[in-house]
């Protein structure tokens, strides 16, 4: 490949470039579990069917949406009286802790699922890569910097740009990253939302080659079923290939890809 063609690949960073299965999924299901009064706990499977409409990728707005259907089934959503800012600090206060300087929240606890040599052999290939994520900048910047030691990556976090299925964000990380406006972009996430985000890009700008990789996320890789289930969700939404773990997406699968 060539400097010229060469792709940007942009990651997302939950379920793809760390386990949030323990983390994010925990504290939402925390909050729901909170703000129904015990009566309601999701499942995993529940937190996946919820995102696999495409359009709860804010895990906030994720928590309070099942709060609401919980409640709906006995109470008009329109009378109910949820404060979401409450929301937000008790999913915060599980998953950043009360004091977040000690770490002593579920962020601290988030395997990883790359390592930064895997990125290091990205940039000696020439391809240029960063990372758009639903993920606030606090909790992103943590894991990059801190957790993987990556030196002032290309970010585009919640605060930067509208929730995901909206590509403005990816639109902004493209701008940071590319040396020729015509480079593919690959989009790397693990959800139906990521996939939706990669199809509006091509219909906002359909001279470009996009490509979405789906991910699959560890905790539906316990069962065979659960797996393929998921891998098909992904497929359906644009995945152009499905992978079991992101260093699988090398620089030689890329250029297969690119074919």
């Amino acid at each position: 490949m060539t400097e010229q063609t060469n792709p940007l690949v942009i990651f997302d960073i939950d379920g793809v470039i760390r386990d949030v299965g323990g983390s994010y999924r925990r504290a939402l299901a925390d909050t729901v579990e909170h703000f129904t009064a015990g009566a309601y706990r999701p499942t995993l499977l529940d937190i996946d069917q919820l995102k696999s409409e495409g359009i709860w990728n804010n895990d906030w707005e994720a928590s309070q949406e099942l709060i609401y259907r919980y409640f709906e089934k006995a109470i008009p959503r329109e009378q109910l009286q949820l404060n979401y800012n409450t929301i937000v600090a008790f999913f915060q206060s599980r998953y950043r802790g009360p004091n977040p300087s000690n770490c002593p929240g579920y962020i601290c606890d988030e395997p990883l699922l790359l390592q930064s040599s895997y990125l290091e052999q990205l940039t000696l290939a020439g391809i240029h890569w960063g990372f758009f994520s639903g993920a606030t900048r606090a909790s992103a910047t943590y894991i990059l910097q801190k957790r993987l030691g990556l030196k002032s990556p290309i970010l585009v976090a919640m605060e930067d740009a509208p929730s995901k299925p909206d590509p403005t964000g990816l639109f902004a990380t493209i701008r940071l990253l590319a040396v020729d406006k015509l480079q593919p972009v690959i989009y790397v996430g693990d959800t139906v939302a990521d996939m939706y985000t990669v199809e509006k890009a091509r219909s906002v700008e359909p001279d470009r080659t996009w490509i979405g990789v789906g991910i699959l996320p560890p905790h539906v890789q316990k069962t065979v079923a659960r797996r393929e289930a998921y891998a098909e969700t992904l497929r359906e939404a644009g995945a152009a290939i499905v992978l079991s773990n992101v260093q699988e997406l090398t620089s030689v699968q890329i250029q297969e890809l690119l074919r």
